[in-house]
């Protein structure tokens, strides 16, 4: 059967070629497509490290008024956690989770090549507004105010980049430069701030204290910006207290309240955009190369009514007719993928990209599920309507 099967293919080897290499290409774009969304949902089921859940974002803007600026900061802050509803206060910069916003910086350790990484200020309530998970060392305390070097805090994807193996604790490093030094307290383990697709970058958190808020920059003022664990189910009513609070003692500030949950489903809708475009022109896609594969089959049985009639008078039965049918397209789909299974096979095994080989392996099996499936289901319909011809009525039309 298998042998009858590829000597009609190669009787019609033009025809069928055209529909290889449609295939063929169809599977490479499925398997790349496939390959970005799994490798996104890899991440999306991966810990943001970081409770975003009633927390809000306060940003503030001194606009010309810089007269006692780090005063009036410190007061804001005193006022701000004095208020009924407020669980605790952290000053930050604004790339804050879920942001737009990011800074970033080098890092070398012993000589290594410098490491290129995520940097965030951090204060010593950070923690317990975020809700981040130490795995080794502390947060940030008073105990750091004496230090000679700049504590900092590190994740886990920076350790595994810099210190496989090792303990981080305690390590020292330096600028690019090889100048400013730092000194590693504690690590925790995830911190993907930017959003729920976002890798695990190697990130790390210095210390910012109070004094810091004046620029280098003359005449020049940071626009300080607090993160808020509020109680749950706080609403309007706490953000104008907090706003009336901020106004009591920096009169003429301009003041920005809004949750990291909004922020967070801001990210999503750019994030999601260019994946729902794709997956429409994916759809487009599958769409054209069933209506093609609909439309060959269909025309060779028009071509084949007489071979097909001689078949039934000879004693095929419809069954056997519609089965070498969809035996045929299943051949002629196989030939198709194996060149594209060739290929897209050497993604996970040269590691390309840096995506884990499970999520190629997931992906072209996807992939060849969906191409087979679509293959088969344009085959049923023309395989039936091939079944259903009569032998007299064929041979009276010749």
């Amino acid at each position: 059967m298998l042998h009858h099967l590829f000597t009609l293919i190669w009787n019609r080897k033009r025809s069928n070629l055209l529909l290889i290499v449609e295939i063929m290409l169809s599977f490479f774009v499925l398997f790349a497509v496939n390959s970005l969304l799994l490798y996104n949902l890899y991440y999306y089921r991966q810990p943001l490290g970081f409770n975003y859940q009633n927390v809000w974002k306060i940003h503030l803007s001194p606009g010309a008024d810089t007269t006692n600026f780090p005063l009036k900061l410190q007061h804001t802050m005193q006022r701000l956690k004095a208020t009924k509803g407020v669980v605790a206060l952290s000053k930050t910069s604004s790339n804050t989770p879920f942001s737009f916003s990011g800074m970033s910086g080098r890092l070398r350790y012993q000589g290594k090549p410098s490491l290129f990484t995520k940097n965030y200020d951090a204060d010593d309530a950070f923690q317990e507004v975020l809700k981040l998970h130490m795995i080794e060392g502390r947060w940030f305390d008073k105990r750091d105010m004496a230090s000679t070097r700049q504590p900092i805090i590190i994740n886990q994807a920076f350790q595994n980049a810099l210190f496989p193996g090792e303990k981080a604790v305690g390590k020292i490093l330096t600028d690019a430069k090889g100048e400013n030094e730092s000194q590693v307290i504690g690590v925790v383990d995830y911190y993907r701030r930017t959003n729920d697709f976002a890798e695990d970058e190697p990130a790390n958190f210095r210390r910012r204290a109070l004094d810091y808020d004046v620029s280098p920059v003359k005449n020049s003022y940071e626009r300080p910006t607090f993160l808020v664990r509020v109680q749950p189910g706080s609403g309007a009513r706490l953000e104008q207290q907090l706003i009336k609070e901020i106004a009591s003692v920096a009169k003429g500030w301009t003041v920005t309240v809004n949750s990291l949950a909004q922020d967070r489903v801001s990210q999503l809708k750019v994030v999601l955009t260019p994946f729902i475009v794709l997956g429409l022109v994916c759809g487009f896609l599958i769409l054209n190369v069933g209506l093609g594969l609909l439309g060959v089959l269909w025309l060779n049985i028009s071509r084949r009514r007489s071979e097909i009639g001689i078949r039934r008078a000879m004693g095929a039965t419809a069954s056997a007719i519609s089965s070498q049918i969809v035996g045929e397209i299943v051949v002629v789909t196989t030939l198709g993928l194996l060149v594209g299974l060739l290929v897209a096979v050497q993604f996970p095994l040269l590691g390309a990209l840096g995506v884990p080989a499970s999520v190629y392996l997931t992906a072209i099996g996807f992939a060849t599920a969906l191409i087979y499936g679509l293959a088969v289901l344009c085959a049923l319909y023309p395989s039936r309507l091939a079944a259903g011809i009569h032998p007299a009525v064929v041979l009276r039309e010749e």
